[in-house]
């Protein structure tokens, strides 16, 4: 009986964790948004950026998504990194703020303004940002550990770039 007990335990936080490693970086759809068919525009612009880091070209891409479909968490969530990316961290607070207004669970968008607030040299919101990741991943995230090495590389005097 135990054995059976703890076998189910074992697949039971299996299955979890494959979801959480599944879950991806911070570009990936959120779950709020994985039901809804994907723009194609999105998809565009997500391959810019992974492919050519094509940050400005792909921003006009975004624009339309959420110009169709405000309340696009991931769109935003992309909108702030591909701005960050840009150079701009203090133009892409809007865009994260944006995403988790709309999806307060948004793991990635999370991540994403925790690195924003450390290239603003605002570590004590970023280390919020963790905190909240923490609560969020339950099993562990990797959006969880991506920020946690960002702060902890921070700390070590090494200011992330972009």
């Amino acid at each position: 009986m135990r054995s059976t007990f703890l076998a189910a335990v074992a697949v039971f936080a299996l299955g979890f964790s494959t979801v959480a490693f599944a879950a991806g970086g911070g570009a990936d759809p959120s779950p709020a948004q994985q039901a809804k068919p994907v723009d194609p525009n999105f998809t565009r612009a997500k391959a810019m950026i992974e492919a050519n880091k094509d940050y400005a070209n792909a921003l006009p891409l975004l624009q339309q998504v959420v110009a169709k479909d405000p309340r696009n968490a991931d769109a935003y969530n992309l909108m702030g990194y591909a701005t960050r990316k840009s150079g701009n961290a203090n133009g892409s607070l809007q865009y994260y703020q944006q995403a988790l207004a709309i999806d307060p669970r948004h793991l990635g968008a999370y991540e994403y303004l925790g690195e924003a607030y450390l290239m603003l040299d605002r570590p004590a919101e970023a280390d919020q940002m963790l905190a909240r990741l923490d609560s969020l991943c339950v099993f562990g995230c990797s959006e969880y550990r991506m920020l946690k090495a960002a702060v902890a590389n921070y700390k070590k005097g090494q200011k992330p770039t972009n």
